[in-house]
């Protein structure tokens, strides 16, 4: 698939036919693939244990998500929203599917949210079921579910997963399974709360199996695929972007409990992994494992990343250690996942260096964020997107719905970036991350690509903090990579000015071992602020103002 020979004459790029977007729902999906390969291995419980993995074809997989379904119509109705609240399983992606075949609504809650975070999700979203693990990471989460349940009155019924082979019994195998229309809605998934508390996104069928298959097409993945996946089900990478883009080519899913560098690269050598997605973060630590000298990764076609700045020399890298190609991916949750993504004959500019072209059957452009006008080529604006690809709305949140999607049908991403005349968008920052410094806006993103390359820094995080005379100044929260060897402000600092304007340095430098982040990798800044306003973050040194 190689790259779209245009030249646009403004920053707006026009819907790319394809071979066309096809009215399906996540049951058909896996119907087909049933039909097409009954026998094939379809998916894979990648516990560390390789004893007790256990694995479905195709035809075991359709059996058993059948069974869920019919068991959840006996206590619920098609519509109904049906919450999920545990880490990475099998059981996670049958119940999921369970779920679409019987025309309810997933919610995707992260096992690692506590009451509060619990609490808000099942009330705002009127979930009446949740399934959970008892357990995780040493807290109760039965104990929690039992003290937020006064506080929840639409919920009426949780089910433990240790109680998975009796709920499956509950359904009448006679039962008729639902019509479901692909425009239905199958998911809330909340983004990711980079700036407080998440927004639950109402997603349909149509728009989360044709994005994940499209990705997948751009990606490589041929019929059989094999993707080990790393990220959260919880989230839209792995609970559909990674899932639907691997049912659609009939492959292998192979589902980690979470993420662990030495397993992942266990699972490739084992099940001959051809795919997988993760965010920067993960393949950094994937690539400093010492197994990653000892383990055989040939069968690797595609490494996918995306969901925070993936630097140019990370890409490099990645495909000099692992023998693969590379694939970038920009989107959001609100327009299912995934809008823009690197073909594998970009070059190697455009692969390091931008997030590619949109995907078929998506409108993209560039707007001033004041006045909503259309900018000329290569200038920096806010990014929006109109397509079939585009979410129901804000689930409850009507005014949050109007404020993201306008009268046009544009939806405004809040990222700021630029096209060129071929249609490869660049991503500069996002609108709330600018920070500004005495009038003059400046954008974080530029000054952490810059950092990423300096031999000393694995990681950078730059914030706005406080400023009485500036208003607000610049930040930086660096991870060494060497945390044995002397990291001093005043050399970074002298290291930027070489490169960049004076005004763009960073004047505060703190040095942290992890980062607070979201499920999907990004980096929660709210919370870095909160920590530097608190002072709880250990400056590297102390540095004069510009």
């Amino acid at each position: 698939m190689t790259a779209i020979p245009v030249h646009l004459e403004q920053s707006y790029w026009p819907a790319e036919p394809s071979s066309g977007v096809r009215d399906i729902t996540v049951g058909d999906l896996l119907r087909e693939a049933a039909a097409a390969a009954p026998d094939r291995l379809a998916l894979v419980d990648a516990v560390p244990d390789p004893a007790a993995r256990r694995e479905w074809t195709y035809s075991g997989l359709l059996t058993d998500v059948e069974r869920v379904a019919r068991a959840l119509l006996a206590r619920f109705e098609p519509g109904d929203r049906i919450a999920i609240w545990a880490p990475n399983a099998a059981e996670w992606v049958v119940l999921q599917q369970g779920i679409a075949m019987a025309g309810m609504v997933l919610v995707a809650i992260n096992p690692a949210y506590r009451s509060h975070e619990l609490q808000y999700v099942l009330a705002q979203s009127g979930a009446v079921g949740m399934f959970h693990v008892d357990e995780y990471r040493g807290a109760d989460l039965g104990a929690i579910t039992a003290e937020v349940r006064p506080h929840t009155p639409a919920l009426r019924e949780t089910v433990s997963f240790t109680d998975w082979s009796t709920f499956l019994d509950s359904g009448d195998p006679g039962r008729e399974l639902p019509a479901v229309a692909p425009l239905d809605p199958v998911q809330i998934q909340y983004t990711s709360g980079t700036t407080g508390f998440p927004k639950g996104a109402l997603l349909h069928h149509k728009g989360l199996v044709n994005e994940a298959h499209f990705v997948a097409l751009r990606a490589g993945m041929e019929d059989g695929g094999v993707c080990v996946n790393a990220m959260p089900m919880y989230h839209i990478g792995g609970g559909a972007v990674t899932e639907f883009g691997t049912l659609a080519v009939h492959g292998t899913y192979v589902v980690m409990p979470g993420f662990d560098p030495g397993l992942t690269l266990e699972l490739f050598e084992t099940y001959r992994g051809t795919h997988s997605l993760m965010v920067p973060t993960m393949l950094i630590a994937v690539l400093e494992h010492p197994d990653c000298a000892t383990r055989d990764l040939s069968s690797i076609q595609t490494m996918m990343s995306g969901a925070s700045a993936v630097p140019e020399t990370l890409v490099h890298r990645v495909m000099e250690r692992l023998g693969c190609r590379f694939s970038i991916l920009f989107g959001q949750t609100e327009m299912h996942g995934v809008i823009s993504q690197t073909r594998l004959t970009d070059s190697p500019a455009d692969q390091a260096g931008t997030v590619g072209q949109p995907l078929p059957e998506l409108e993209v452009r560039i707007v001033d964020p004041a006045t909503g006008e259309t900018l000329p080529i290569g200038e920096q604006g806010e990014i929006c997107c109109r397509g079939y690809q585009t979410m129901l709305a804000y689930y409850e949140l009507p005014e949050e719905t109007a404020a993201t999607i306008d009268a046009d049908g544009w939806l405004h991403m809040g990222d700021l970036g630029t096209m060129d005349a071929r249609g490869f968008l660049r991503v500069t920052g996002r609108l709330k991350d600018m920070i500004i410094r005495g009038g003059i806006n400046i954008y974080p993103r530029e000054i952490e690509d810059l950092l990423f390359t300096h031999p000393q820094v694995a990681e950078v995080a730059v914030i706005g903090v406080p400023d009485e005379r500036w208003g607000e100044q610049i930040a930086a929260v660096v991870r060494p990579a060497d945390p044995s060897s002397p990291l001093l402000a005043e050399d970074l600092r002298a290291w930027c000015r070489e490169r960049i304007a004076a005004h763009k340095v960073p004047v505060h430098w703190f040095v942290t071992q992890a980062y607070p982040m979201t499920p999907s990798g990004k980096v929660q800044k709210f919370v870095l602020r909160d920590q530097v306003n608190a002072g709880v973050l250990t400056p590297l040194s102390a540095v004069e103002h510009a």
